[in-house]
C-alpha cells in the first residue's frame, strides 16, 4: 500500500468510526402516542390505544370517562377527548384497578370525580403487581402523584349516577378479572362497558393479588351478561363492540376451563400437566391459541382455589 492510500484508509477509518458514535448519540425517536376514537352510539365513544379501552359519555353535565389507560396517556386520552367535545371531564369510572385502565387519570384535571368499587380504591392504594403478568412490586403513580386520580367515591353491589338519558348503572356481581369488577352500564343507549373480565376472546387473567378468582369467574360474567336492557358490550381490549350473548359464551368457555382444571387436580394430576393437555377447544371459534404462561398461572389460581 501507498503512503497516500495509507493515509486514506485512516482517513477514512476515522470518519466512519466518528459517523458510527454520531449514529448511538443520536435520539431514538418516539412513536406517538394515538388514541383512536370510534363512535357506538350518540353521546357514546370507545377510545382506543395506551392500554384498555376507554369510554366517553357526554352528559348535560359534562364528560364522564370510563377507564384511562397507562401511565403517561392521561393527556394524549384528554386531547382526544377534546377533539369530540368541548365539554369538561367531569367524572372518571374505573372497571378495575390495573395499571392499564387508571394511570392515565393522574393527568386529569384534580377536580374530576373517580368513582370505583371499595374494592377496586383498596387495590389502587396497595398496587399489587398482576398475578401472572408482574413478578415484581409495582410503582404507586396515585401516592407519587399525591393523591391525585384517586377513587374518592365508591359502591358495595350497585350505584346510580345521573337520571334519565344521563344514568349511569353502577354494578358489581362478585370476583372474576379482580376483586373489584365493575360493570358499567348506559340505559338509555343499552351498552355495558365491561372491563377486563371480558377483554378478549382468550383466557382472562385471574388476578389472586387483587382479589381474583377463576372458580368464581363464571358465575360473575353469567350474572353481568343476564344485566336486562343492553344489547352492545365494550370490552377491554376487544377492537370491535359484542353483545351479552358473547359474554355469556365466554362465560361457558372460562367454566369448561375450570372445570378441565379441576378435574385434573383431583385426578392426582399437576398445574405442568394442565399446560401440556390444554388447548382451546375447537366449538370457540375465533378464540386466541393458549398462551403457555397464562395457561400455568390460570390454572395456579384455580388449584389454590380448588380443594
Amino acid at each position: 500500500m501507498t503512503k497516500r492510500a495509507s493515509v486514506l484508509a485512516v482517513v477514512t477509518a476515522v470518519a466512519l468510526g466518528s459517523m458510527a458514535v454520531v449514529a448511538a448519540q443520536a435520539p431514538v425517536a418516539t412513536p406517538p402516542k394515538t388514541v383512536t376514537v370510534d363512535k357506538v352510539k350518540d353521546n357514546l365513544w370507545v377510545l382506543k390505544g395506551g392500554g384498555g379501552n376507554t369510554a366517553l359519555f357526554l352528559t348535560a353535565a359534562g364528560a364522564v370517562v370510563v377507564d384511562t389507560k397507562l401511565p403517561g396517556w392521561g393527556q394524549p386520552l384528554l386531547d382526544a377527548i377534546k377533539a369530540v367535545t368541548d365539554k369538561p371531564v367531569t367524572m372518571v369510572i374505573n372497571t378495575h384497578a390495573h395499571y392499564d385502565h387508571t394511570n392515565g387519570q393522574v393527568e386529569f384535571p384534580a377536580s374530576v370525580e373517580v368513582v370505583a368499587h371499595e374494592n377496586t380504591k383498596r387495590y389502587m392504594e396497595e398496587a399489587n403487581p398482576v398475578y401472572g403478568l408482574q413478578t415484581g412490586p409495582q410503582a404507586n403513580i396515585f401516592a407519587a402523584s399525591g393523591g391525585r386520580g384517586m377513587a374518592k367515591r365508591t359502591f358495595a353491589t350497585t350505584l346510580t349516577l345521573g337520571s334519565g338519558a344521563d344514568r349511569i348503572d353502577l354494578y358489581y356481581f362478585g370476583r372474576a378479572h379482580t376483586g373489584g369488577d365493575t360493570f358499567v352500564v348506559f340505559p338509555a343507549l343499552g351498552v355495558m362497558h365491561v372491563g377486563d373480565a371480558f377483554p378478549n376472546r382468550d383466557l382472562p387473567i385471574m388476578d389472586l393479588n387483587n382479589g381474583g378468582s377463576g372458580v368464581a369467574f363464571a358465575a360473575t360474567l353469567t350474572k353481568a351478561a343476564a344485566v336486562p336492557g343492553v344489547t352492545t358490550v365494550i370490552n377491554g381490549h376487544h377492537a370491535t363492540t359484542m353483545t351479552p350473548a358473547d359474554v355469556a359464551r365466554y362465560a361457558e368457555f372460562i367454566g369448561e376451563f375450570v372445570a378441565t382444571v379441576q378435574q385434573a387436580k383431583r385426578a392426582g394430576k399437576t398445574v405442568d400437566d394442565v399446560v401440556a393437555a390444554w388447548t382451546t377447544p375447537a366449538k370457540y371459534p375465533g378464540y386466541a391459541v393458549p398462551q403457555v404462561a397464562r395457561v400455568k398461572a390460570d390454572a395456579q389460581v384455580i388449584f389454590t382455589e380448588t380443594p
